[in-house]
């Protein structure tokens, strides 16, 4: 939960806790701004709601919210004529798919928009197959034509760890290079984020001594709770106008941690979650379609039946 702050800046009295978070159903409204029409401009309110709402991640939401207060303090303390503090925004997201890294990296943008670091906010998601190229010059001019697209915003990076896999003489770490050179030369034109899982981007990081200290914002994202996973199944039914039925919430709890114990690939948490809710809106709708007169309560709720485990 949000603590609640109060900034005074150039803009006014800025107040942002949970009380602004508003409705489940508002919240989503919101959600749906922010990712299908980037080119809006948002209120800051607006913005800090959005992150708010997203179930967890209460380590991820303080480090941004000292972010956004630290820039806020420093135009102040420069408006009275005292020293201020450069700061860098270059950020590693460290954490298992189906955390909220892409998400957190949107709003980050729309909030670094607002308080003026960058121009637009708007993020530019890549991951190796659009930086490396297959001849030698290759990969310099598709990593730097991504760069050139990210100017004003987010170059989003996931599982950027793939760019150092292929060993010395592969095109990745020819990528890296290029992308390090582009922190320094603009680094006032984009801020560069790369993901990954923890221990591939612990190797990745180690294995470049040079590259963790350009990276002053390190972000670790751990994996839901059973209560957050099925807090995010609501907010996905309810989205999409559906309802667990007490049976089916309590077999969808039982298939995500089934899940998460008992797979060898990584957990996916909301990824997982999503995939398990939209399987059982098909098993609905396969087991309605063809009943005469449906009723509305019929048609919104989710049966335990109707999760199944193949």
């Amino acid at each position: 939960m949000w603590p609640q702050i109060i900034i005074s800046s150039g803009k006014g009295t800025l107040s942002f806790g949970r009380s602004i978070v508003s409705k489940n159903k508002a919240v989503e409204e919101r959600s749906c701004v922010l990712r299908k029409k980037e080119s809006t401009v948002l209120s800051e309110q607006e913005i800090f709601a959005e992150l708010d709402a997203l179930v967890g991640l209460r380590s991820v939401k303080e480090m941004l919210k000292e972010v956004y207060a630290f820039w806020e303090i420093q135009k102040c303390r420069k408006k009275q004529h005292l020293a201020s503090e450069p700061m860098v925004f270059h950020m590693i997201f460290s954490g298992n798919p189906g955390t909220g890294k892409t998400t957190v990296a949107r709003i980050f943008g729309q909030i670094l928009k607002q308080i003026g670091v960058i121009e637009s906010g708007h993020i530019v998601e890549a991951e190796r197959a659009d930086l490396v190229g297959e001849y030698i010059g290759h990969t310099a001019q598709k990593t730097r034509e991504k760069i050139k697209k990210a100017f004003g915003g987010v170059l989003f990076i996931d599982e950027a760890y793939s760019l150092a896999r292929g060993g010395e003489k592969d095109f990745g770490k020819e990528s890296i290079d290029v992308l390090v050179k582009a922190m320094e030369d603009y680094k006032n034109d984009f801020i560069l984020i790369l993901a990954g899982y923890p221990s591939e981007m612990e190797l990745f990081l180690s294995a470049n001594p040079g590259l963790r200290s350009r990276f002053p914002i390190q972000l670790s994202f751990d994996d839901y709770t059973e209560k957050e996973l099925l807090l995010i199944a609501d907010l996905f039914c309810e989205k999409r106008e559906y309802k667990l039925s007490e049976h089916a919430r309590k077999r969808l709890g039982e298939m995500v941690m089934a899940e998460r114990y008992g797979r060898e690939s990584v957990f996916g948490n909301a990824r997982a979650v999503r995939n398990l809710i939209e399987k059982a809106i098909r098993k609905q709708a396969t087991r309605l379609v063809g009943r005469p007169n449906l009723l509305k309560h019929e048609l919104l709720m989710l049966e335990e039946c109707d999760f199944v485990v193949k």
